[in-house]
């Protein structure tokens, strides 16, 4: 048990109300393993927290929760189970909110509930999801996203485009750029000297060009520049063997080409435990690696295990960047 004056401050942000995400706050605050790592400040609002508890009988004691309350949605009318402008609107003020506390060191860490991309535009917000957010509200330039599940580790080159735009956007600048963002990853991880392996695009990584040449034109290049600066990254390597040797640990991470290369293995073995992190902020950012789930909302059935897995995440994180 972590001592009450060493746990860390984590600002949990509630997700869009109509999803899931005031269900697995309250549920993963009653978890042993959150009660014993750190102190959440709740950022949402108050009228929603009190809902979600009483009906959905989470026994919680709202009273004594931690929240600040934004006071977006005050009663019990909105509508649940359903993108909406209002819980966009809602969702985007937690969350700056939450980097506006970490950024004054208020809080050590946030861990983000999940948003919908829908509710975002009919909210009128550009952002295609958390990680382009908070890259601006953070005026950072250069961030990834690396999803941890089970032993794999998985780190994105590109994030939330369509598969008919990857190959175009698949440079030796940001495969090169990307690599760096693993290093600083598993260094974030407390992991001293990662293998770190890069997977091609296309079958079998081009088959010497036969099925494709960007990991020709801009992956190895990237990976070769990489190694001669002294990091310890090996391929492209075809992904469809590639994630079976990381999953057997002979690598720390797997750098990929697109969103589902590496969400669909992770996701495959580390369903209701893969965790969000995004790197290249200059505060710690953790999530759940699941949606809103609108399907399920406000009816008692979510898991909370991805939510409890990144408040451990995030205070993991956050004793390594102290060390």
């Amino acid at each position: 048990m972590t001592p009450a004056g060493q746990r860390k401050k984590i600002a949990i942000t509630i997700g869009d109300p109509a999803g899931i995400g005031p269900e697995v706050t309250l549920k993963a605050l009653l978890s042993e393993e959150v009660k014993h790592i750190c102190r959440p400040l709740i950022i949402g609002d108050r009228a929603v927290i009190e809902e979600a508890a009483e009906a959905l009988d989470i026994p919680i004691e709202t009273a004594a929760l931690d929240i600040v309350d934004m006071k977006e949605i005050t009663g019990r009318g909105f509508e649940k189970g359903h993108p909406s402008s209002r819980c966009g609107s809602a969702s985007v003020r937690y969350i700056r909110k939450a980097v506006e506390l970490a950024q004054a060191g208020v809080v050590d860490a946030i861990v983000t509930a999940p948003i919908t991309k829908e509710s975002l535009k009919l909210a009128g917000f550009p952002w295609p999801g958390h990680t382009e957010m908070l890259a601006e509200f953070t005026a950072s330039r250069d961030v990834a996203m690396m999803l941890c599940g089970g032993p794999l580790r998985v780190i994105l080159a590109t994030i939330h485009t369509a598969l008919r735009d990857v190959p175009r956007l698949i440079t030796r600048e940001l495969v090169l750029r990307t690599i760096y963002r693993a290093q600083e990853a598993t260094a974030m991880l407390g992991i001293e000297k990662p293998g770190i392996a890069v997977a091609g695009l296309n079958p079998h990584a081009g088959e010497s060009g036969l099925f494709g040449d960007e990991e020709h034109t801009a992956i190895g290049p990237a990976v070769k520049e990489a190694h001669t600066r002294g990091i310890a990254v090996s391929g492209p390597f075809p992904a469809d063997t590639l994630f079976h040797r990381a999953y057997k640990g002979e690598y720390d991470i797997v750098v990929c080409m697109y969103h589902d290369q590496g969400l669909v293995p992770l996701k495959m073995i580390a369903f209701d435990r893969g965790v969000n992190v995004t790197v290249g902020l200059p505060i710690i950012r953790t999530s759940p690696d699941h949606g809103t789930a609108h399907d399920i909302a406000w009816k008692g059935t979510a898991n909370p295990s991805s939510m409890i897995e990144a408040i451990r995440t995030a205070a993991v994180l956050r004793r390594a960047r102290a060390l």
